[in-house]
C-alpha cells in the first residue's frame, strides 16, 4: 500500500537525520543553495500571481511547488533540519552531540542563505532590465513584503518581536509538518500532495520563513525598500529563525517522535559515524525541508 502509517513515518524521520548528520559540509552548503534558490523562485512566482490576480491565495496555492522541489530533490533546507536533527540526536542515546546537530545547521544556513540572495540578485536585475528602469508592479509588492517583514514588528517594540517570533513558530509547524507527511507516502504523488497542504497553510496567512525572508527582504531592498542591513536581522531574520527552530523541532519533531518512539529504536543505532552515505543507501529516502 501507499500509505506508510505513524509507526513508519517516525522511523523515517530518524533514518532521515541520520543521512543528513554524514552528509559533508561542502555538500550541505551546495544543497543548502538550491534549496534557497528553489524557495525564492517560487516566492516570486507567488508574489507575482498575486499581483496579478489580485488574490494571495491564488499564489499561495502555486508556491508550494518550490518546497516540493526541493524535498523531492534530496536538498538541504534548515527549517525541516530543525525537526529532524533533534530526534535523531535524542534516539542515538547520547551518541550524537549537540555539536554535530549544531554544526550541521550552520552549514546548511550558510546554503541557504547564499542560494537565496543570489537569486535575489538575479531576479532584480531582471524584473529592472539591470536597473535601467523602473521598478514594476510585481517589485513594488516584494518593497512592500520587506518593509512589512521588518519595519512594521520594530515599530511595535518587544510586541513586534514576540508577534513576529510566534508567526515564526506556526510557520515551521506547518513547513516541517509538510517535510514529515511526505515520509506518509511511498509515491511521488502521494508525497506532492503530503507537501502542498501544510504549505499552504502557512503561506496564505502569511507566516515567516526563515529561508523565505533570506530572498524577500534582500530583493526588496535591491529593488530601493526603505530596510537596513541591521533591521533585517534584528527585527526579523534572528528572530524568525528562533521561532522556526521551536516551531519545527518542539510542535512537529519531538512531539510526533516522543508518541512513536517506543517502535522505532533501529534508527538509533546507525547515527554515530559521520562518515559519508553512499548513494544506493539513499536512494528509498525523501530528503527534508
Amino acid at each position: 500500500m501507499d500509505y506508510v502509517k505513524p509507526l513508519g513515518v517516525v522511523e523515517s524521520m530518524l533514518a532521515g537525520g541520520t543521512i543528513k548528520l554524514n552528509v559533508p559540509p561542502r555538500h550541505l552548503v551546495i544543497r543548502g543553495m538550491l534549496a534557497g534558490a528553489y524557495l525564492g523562485i517560487a516566492t516570486s512566482m507567488a508574489v507575482t500571481v498575486a499581483v496579478e490576480t489580485g488574490s494571495w491565495i491564488a499564489g499561495s496555492l502555486l508556491f508550494p511547488f518550490g518546497l516540493a522541489l526541493a524535498i523531492l530533490l534530496g536538498t538541504e533546507i534548515i527549517t525541516g533540519s530543525f525537526a529532524l536533527l533533534p530526534c535523531t540526536a535524542v534516539a542515538s542515546r547520547g551518541q550524537v552531540g549537540m555539536s554535530r546537530v549544531l554544526a550541521n545547521w550552520g552549514w546548511v544556513f550558510l546554503g541557504n542563505l547564499l542560494g537565496a540572495t543570489l537569486y535575489a540578485v538575479l531576479f532584480a536585475l531582471c524584473i529592472t532590465t539591470a536597473w535601467d528602469n523602473t521598478v514594476p508592479p510585481v517589485g513594488a509588492k516584494l518593497m512592500a513584503i520587506a518593509e512589512a517583514k521588518t519595519n512594521y514588528y520594530a515599530s511595535h517594540g518587544s510586541a513586534g518581536l514576540l508577534t513576529v517570533f510566534t508567526k515564526a513558530v506556526l510557520c515551521n509547524w506547518m513547513v516541517s509538518l509538510a517535510v514529515v507527511a511526505s515520509y506518509a507516502s511511498n509515491s511521488f504523488g502521494g508525497k506532492l500532495l503530503a507537501i502542498w497542504g501544510p504549505t499552504v497553510l502557512f503561506f496564505s496567512q502569511g507566516f515567516e520563513h526563515a529561508v523565505v525572508n533570506m530572498f524577500v527582504i534582500p530583493v526588496g531592498m535591491l529593488l530601493g525598500a526603505n530596510v537596513t542591513t541591521s533591521s533585517w536581522w534584528l527585527w526579523n531574520q534572528i528572530p524568525v529563525t528562533l521561532g522556526n527552530l521551536v516551531g519545527g523541532m518542539l510542535f512537529t519533531g519531538m512531539a510526533i517522535y516522543l508518541t512513536h518512539r517506543a517502535a522505532a529504536p533501529a534508527a538509533s543505532q546507525s547515527v554515530p559515524t559521520a562518515q559519508p552515505t553512499p548513494a544506493s543507501a539513499q536512494q528509498g529516502y525523501s530528503p527534508s525541508f
